[in-house]
């Protein structure tokens, strides 16, 4: 079984190529629609069946789910258990936030506490209902929340679902229906931030933006104060939206436009006040394209060819995209999985999860530096703490793992007997290490690993 796969993308116009991967560091999951982390090392995974799984650095899961509200969840299309986002104060007042669709079809937005005296679990008696918005349909949803570094609560909702947004809902500024909502969870009831652009005039007081048929995944650059929301095109267009994050009241196009082209302009206002994608891609038929997985900006240390760079995935091929500052998108290969969701950790690190039940991390594969010899290996997590796990797609049984530091110098050796080994690097000091994989037939394989 491969679990690294290269993919090259190439950038005349920034001078180097860049090649993209994804490497496996946990499986055995259900279903991820979101991945998060709350300020520290763990990563906390959103099933959309309703739980909420604790995945360790070393990449272990805790046995026990860190919350379980698959009783009062609908699953199955697009609803379900769909958000999750920590309070900016979470280590203080263990506060956090979730996003579902409840056995009635309706989005609710609800607060829980961590358990004071376990920070692996949530105190299920805990909940504080926010906000319950109607939904007329299953599907468009949205689902996606995130605190804004105004200390807000953003709020990604669909368009109520059917087709061409016949209803309307996505340019009525009456309803919460195909918007960026925007809420003072910090306030009473009902939450609502005085400077949000529809409060005391015609408009419902909790919207922040118009405009969008089902954002599904959006996020924050807070060094390149910029939102990015992806929004699920309807026939033949896929879209990334890029604002700045303080500008109130924008209005991104859906129903009357798909993308950049005219969908359905009756009784829209002029083009001029509508925000465009920075980037977008066919979904049209034959493309095997369908639906877009939004993602972050990286702005992590591992990997200096990423940084300022959007990465995104389409749901349907499997392809990874991205987008450069400039608003150059290059969308890669065809690949497995079913991508659902990106997320990060506390290091700024990038992730991504899909319906095959696996969780990767997207990589810079030119971290490899001799594969010339027909076989590939994967090594993770990488970067490492504790432990590293190996894997080759070389059958001829046993492979010899060595580890050298950069003075040649050999560390640790290890005998990959079944395709799947473990070495400890506790005692490593933190720093880069080259690692050869090689078999009885004088194949090699050499890759960089770097200890943290």
């Amino acid at each position: 079984m491969k679990n690294y796969i290269l993919l090259l993308l190439l950038f005349p116009l920034l001078g180097y190529s860049q090649v993209i991967g994804r490497q496996v560091f946990a499986t055995g999951l259900t279903d991820v629609v979101e991945i998060a982390h709350a300020g520290d090392s763990r990563l906390f995974l959103v099933e959309q069946t309703g739980r909420i799984k604790i995945l360790n650095a070393n990449g272990t899961l805790e046995t026990t789910p860190f919350l379980n509200l698959s009783t009062l969840v609908s699953n199955g299309n697009e609803q379900g258990l769909l958000g999750l986002a920590f309070h900016p104060n979470y280590a203080t007042n263990g506060y956090f936030y979730v996003n579902y669709t409840d056995v009635s079809g309706d989005t609710v937005i609800a607060r829980y506490s961590v358990n004071s005296g376990n920070a692996n679990t949530a105190n299920a008696s805990s909940a504080l209902i926010i906000k319950t918005i109607d939904q007329p349909a299953s599907n468009h949803n949205g689902g996606t929340i995130k605190f804004g570094n105004d200390g807000y609560l953003y709020i990604g909702m669909g368009d109520g679902g059917g087709g061409g947004d016949t209803n309307n809902h996505g340019q009525n500024k009456n309803s919460l229906l195909g918007k960026m909502l925007r809420l003072d969870i910090d306030l009473p009831a009902p939450y609502i931030p005085a400077t949000n652009p529809y409060v005391g005039i015609d408009g419902a007081d909790e919207i922040w933006a118009i405009g969008l048929r089902n954002p599904w995944k959006f996020s924050f650059d807070f060094e390149g104060n910029s939102i990015w929301i992806a929004d699920v095109g309807q026939e033949n267009v896929e879209e990334i939206n890029k604002a700045n994050m303080t500008t109130p009241a924008l209005n991104y196009g859906w129903r009357c436009y798909e993308g950049n082209s005219p969908y359905n302009t009756s009784g829209c206002a002029s083009q001029g006040t509508m925000t465009f994608p920075i980037g977008t891609y066919s979904s049209a038929s034959g493309s095997g394209n369908c639906s877009v997985t939004g993602g972050y900006v990286y702005r992590g240390s591992t990997y200096p060819n990423f940084v300022g760079n959007y990465f995104f995935a389409d749901y349907c091929s499997g392809r990874i995209g991205m987008i450069t500052p400039n608003g150059t998108l290059t969308l890669s290969a065809t690949m497995s999985g079913n991508p659902t969701t990106f997320g990060v950790d506390v290091n700024k690190n990038l992730y991504m999860a899909g319906q095959n039940g696996t969780l990767y991390k997207v990589i810079d594969t030119s971290l490899s530096v001799d594969n010339t010899n027909g076989f590939e290996f994967s090594m993770y997590p990488n970067p490492a703490r504790n432990e590293v796990k190996f894997q080759s797609s070389n059958t001829n049984f046993p492979l010899q793992v060595s580890v050298f530091d950069l003075t040649g110098k050999r560390i640790a050796e290890k005998s990959l007997e079944n395709n799947l080994t473990t070495l400890n690097v506790d005692n490593f000091q933190s720093g880069m290490y080259l690692v050869t994989v090689q078999d009885n037939l004088g194949g090699k394989a050499t890759s960089k690993l770097v200890v943290q």
